[in-house]
């Protein structure tokens, strides 16, 4: 089957350089390795790639950039010089980037940033709006759009959106110091999939994520506004085949002989950065003072060569850094120069790519110490350049990507000895020994390259949409409900399973005050009035509890999940065979966790525990009734009892007691020629499951679910049944 469906890629920059020539606008492609990744998609068919020229181009000569764009596939989003001062070196680089890399000293909350941040991020989806249709693919790319995913969500809500983050995610303690923080969460819980690089940034997201918003997690799945978002690691790649190839090109040959014999004799070290202060370049410099100081057998025999890469260094903080790395170089090779060595050549300014190559296949050591990064690449393109497996890659822990090279040497960017303990090991490693830890990142940076990045992401995609897909139950419309009453009309034989809680009141902080209203009554003594019904009310309440609210009243009762039953003018009775001699140490490990958790309470039935944790302060509960189910799991399995997590509650019963066995008891051969069930936590599920797949079963408050349908609350399930008894 061919779709016209197409992908559509959003980021801050278009992958082309734009220059004025002599009154005329000439293109030039981007270096960039998300250009190239993503290379293989936007050129494709009518797919497009949208994002901000890079320029400030004047209205009347925006039709003509449009047009030459258009050739490319790309769509300009037209910039003011306003918007990316306030937007970009506002609010994306001084409030996102210095709290997002640990340093918030340095941020700046500036409300006009705010403002501005956010109506960029409207003018983005304006032109996403206008390129999008129904059934396409988006996937918006990094910090600077946080809130456009929601936004395009709210316009186009059957579009699939994925997004992916190229620098770190904070924890939750840091983030939270972003005052707009709920509404930068709440858009990026827009799309259905989230990558960060490592599984650090995932567990921070989803931390904040279920601190910042109504959203539920299980394990990375976090279900917002009924939806599933999931959240993933995807390290990115670089094209390592290019970096490998370019090793043999006949310029990077020129350079890199040129370059051996000026050093001859000398270890080489490396390193390049953008000039930033996430990127520990002075702690590298003193790392290497450190070392000229405390080992001088080394003078004369190694060069740092520093190229650092020119940045905003119109910003202060900027220049500052900018100043003090110009102070420690000149320092350093002052107190530590010989007539014939200097100890660090530095270069502030960028080069071509061969050049580079030829520094990354002649550099004996590279240095790649940030005091945070998303992944950092020149990592990887030194790897890919070393053909001969050899060099050795010194690596700081704050990098993504030490959690995929694990065989370069790992250190703590702020521990100054570290760094200068791991470069004496560099000089000195046996050249076997470089070979194996060489040959392995390797294997890693050519397999797991940009290209496979950029599959994994489309993949992973693809499958949310068909996990959203398959979960999602239908919403019982009008037409839906016409159904069953007609239905109900026509049969004569009718069985009514109803749970209470959630399902027919609505929840209630202390679970005795959420006792049964005069409406509800009328509902239930109308359906079991009809001689034609049975109606079953299910629930897990104590027994106790349901037959002094219904005792009165013409139903079937089965309490606590089925451990006791009561049929219409019969008493109360206990299924055979249950124990509950098991209550005493469950009870004794509950009462420590209570004891620790303020707001906590156990609720104890004939044949089960139940362990409440509505009242407790968010995100604790949660823990602690993680830590309930690690600390019990083997007893439970042990003893053949059952554990069942459900809505600010933890259940232990024993394992014969389940809804969905008592439904089916109770149906057990009867005929019946309507069957109906309603529910809302997943021990209904259970029923769910166990009914014959005719039988309409109804989920409430949730889409996600085995049952056909879904209602939102308890107030439609008493309009539903209301309806019936007309």
């Amino acid at each position: 089957m061919l779709t016209n469906n197409k992908t559509i890629i959003l980021s801050n920059r278009l992958p082309v350089k734009i220059t004025e020539q002599n009154g005329e606008y000439i293109l030039r492609s981007s270096e960039g390795g998300l250009a190239t990744g993503l290379g293989s998609v936007y050129k494709q068919g009518n797919n497009v790639w949208i994002g901000w020229p890079g320029i400030d181009v004047p209205k009347e000569r925006q039709g003509e950039v449009k047009k030459l764009l258009a050739t490319l596939n790309l769509i300009p989003v037209f910039l003011t010089t306003d918007e990316i001062n306030l937007y970009y070196e506002g609010f994306s680089n001084e409030i996102l980037w210095p709290v997002f890399h640990y340093l918030t000293t340095y941020a700046n909350f500036e409300q006009d940033y705010w403002d501005s941040y956010k109506s960029v991020n409207e003018k983005f989806k304006d032109a996403a709006i206008e390129a999008v249709n129904d059934g396409d693919t988006i996937w918006i790319h990094d910090y600077q759009l946080l809130l456009l995913p929601c936004l395009i969500r709210r316009e186009k809500p059957l579009v699939t959106i994925g997004f992916f983050q190229h620098i770190p995610f904070p924890s939750y303690e840091i983030f939270r110091l972003i005052p707009w923080r709920e509404e930068l969460i709440s858009g990026m819980l827009g799309a259905d999939l989230l990558g960060f690089h490592t599984f650090d940034d995932v567990r921070h997201f989803l931390s904040a994520a279920s601190r910042l918003s109504t959203s539920k997690l299980s394990d990375n799945v976090i279900i917002h506004k009924d939806r599933q978002v999931v959240v993933e690691a995807f390290p990115m790649g670089i094209d390592a085949d290019k970096f490998e190839e370019l090793t043999m090109h006949a310029k990077v040959a020129k350079h890199s002989a040129s370059f051996k014999a000026s050093q001859e004799g000398l270890k080489i070290i490396l390193t390049i950065d953008r000039l930033d202060y996430s990127k520990g370049i002075i702690q590298r410099l003193q790392a290497l003072e450190l070392l000229l100081q405390l080992h001088p057998e080394y003078k004369e025999k190694i060069a740092l060569y520093m190229i650092v890469v020119p940045s905003r260094d119109t910003v202060p903080k900027y220049k500052e850094l900018r100043d003090h790395i110009d102070q420690l170089v000149g320092n350093i090779n002052a107190r530590f120069r010989t007539i014939d060595w200097v100890p660090i050549h530095y270069f502030y300014r960028s080069f071509s790519v061969e050049f580079l190559s030829a520094l990354y296949s002649t550099a004996d050591i590279c240095l790649v110490t940030p005091m945070r990064d998303g992944m950092n690449l020149v990592s990887k393109e030194y790897v890919a350049s070393r053909t001969n497996n050899d060099g050795v890659l010194v690596l700081s822990e704050m990098a993504g990507a030490s959690k995929e090279l694990n065989d370069a040497l790992i250190v703590n960017p702020n521990n100054i000895g570290d760094i200068m303990r791991a470069i004496v090991r560099a000089i000195d490693m046996p050249i076997e020994e470089q070979n194996a830890r060489m040959s392995s990142m390797r294997h890693i940076v050519k397999k797991f390259n940009i290209h496979l990045w950029v599959k994994n992401f489309m993949d992973k995609l693809k499958e949310v949409k068909q996990l959203q897909e398959s979960l999602l139950t239908k919403h019982a419309v009008q037409s839906v409900k016409d159904q069953i009453a007609l239905d109900y009309k026509k049969s004569k034989d009718r069985y009514i399973f109803l749970d209470y809680d959630g399902t027919l009141v609505g929840f209630h902080g202390d679970i005795d005050k959420a006792s049964p209203d005069q409406e509800l009554y009328d509902i239930l003594n109308k359906l079991s009035s009809d001689p034609a019904n049975r109606v079953v009310l299910i629930s897990g309440r104590r027994y106790q509890t349901l037959q002094q609210w219904f005792g009165h009243l013409n139903l079937d009762m089965i309490a606590e999940h089925g451990a006791w039953q009561k049929q219409l003018n019969e008493e109360w009775k206990a299924l055979p065979l249950l124990t509950d001699k098991w209550k005493q140490e469950v009870k004794a490990v509950l009462d420590t966790y209570t004891d620790r958790t303020p707001g906590s309470f156990i609720e104890e039935k004939s044949y089960s525990l139940v362990w409440h944790y509505r009242k407790v302060e968010k995100g604790l509960g949660e823990l602690r009734a993680n830590e309930i189910i690690n600390h019990l799991r083997l007893f439970i399995a042990d003893k053949g009892l059952q554990m069942m997590p459900g809505n600010k509650v933890i259940e232990f019963k024993n394992i014969e007691v389940n809804k969905g066995k008592a439904a089916q008891n109770w149906l057990y051969n009867q005929n019946p020629d309507f069957i109906i069930a309603l529910g809302d936590d997943h021990t209904d599920e259970d029923i769910f499951k166990a009914l014959p797949p005719e039988a309409y079963t109804i989920k409430v408050g949730s889409n996600i679910s085995a049952a056909r349908y879904y209602l939102r609350d308890y107030k439609e399930v008493r309009e539903m049944l209301r309806s019936l008894t007309k």
